[in-house]
């Protein structure tokens, strides 16, 4: 296949090249007015144009971005620095109040606690109070029961004694007619008491 698509180009360029008009058209250009290949950036001739469409586009992008770009992207950063540093001061504010709530609760909570040690402080006074009393009542009680048992005693005891020298008399006087067989008379048992 390669080799039959040559054939074909050469004979449609003869067949063109015998035509009239048409050996100008078909026809490799002289060597006079053959362009140079390559890209036509870098050709001297097209550096002025260049320079030229360069510099537009550049005034043209400095313009855009100073008076366009930049304050839109400014006003965009100086709000969201604004909104940052909003943000902070009110975490500050809220940090700061929270710090004197805590500091008002505390305070709270040691005023209560004073309180309550005051109050159970006085309620245990006042119940030991109450205790003393009772017991101080409690001990006149036991001692007048202690007082009255004391002088019942006394006067059983008295009574006793009193009778202790008529029983002696009497169990010596038993004693002695049991030994004896005989009974003592008066005189002796008053001696003997």
């Amino acid at each position: 296949m390669s080799a039959a698509a040559p054939t074909e180009d050469t004979t449609t360029a003869d067949a063109h090249a015998g035509a009239p008009g048409a050996h100008a058209s078909t026809t490799a250009p002289a060597h006079g007015t053959e362009e140079a290949g390559g890209l036509p950036q870098f050709e001297f001739q097209h550096w002025g144009g260049q320079i030229v469409y360069l510099l537009f586009l550049f005034v043209l992008l400095y313009l855009l971005i100073s008076k366009v770009f930049a304050p839109r992207m400014r006003r965009v950063f100086d709000e969201r620095a604004q909104t940052i540093s909003g943000a902070v001061a009110t975490a500050r504010a809220v940090q700061a109040e929270a710090a004197g709530q805590a500091e008002a609760a505390k305070r709270e909570v040691e005023e209560a606690r004073a309180a309550s040690r005051a109050m159970a402080a006085a309620a245990k006074a006042r119940v030991t109070e109450e205790a003393n009393a009772r017991a101080a009542a409690e001990e006149a009680v036991v001692a007048a029961r202690i007082a009255e048992a004391e002088a019942a005693i006394g006067k059983t005891r008295d009574a006793a004694m009193a009778n202790v020298a008529v029983i002696a008399a009497d169990t010596a006087a038993a004693m002695v007619e049991r030994l004896t067989g005989k009974a003592p008379t008066a005189t002796e048992l008053k001696g003997v008491a």
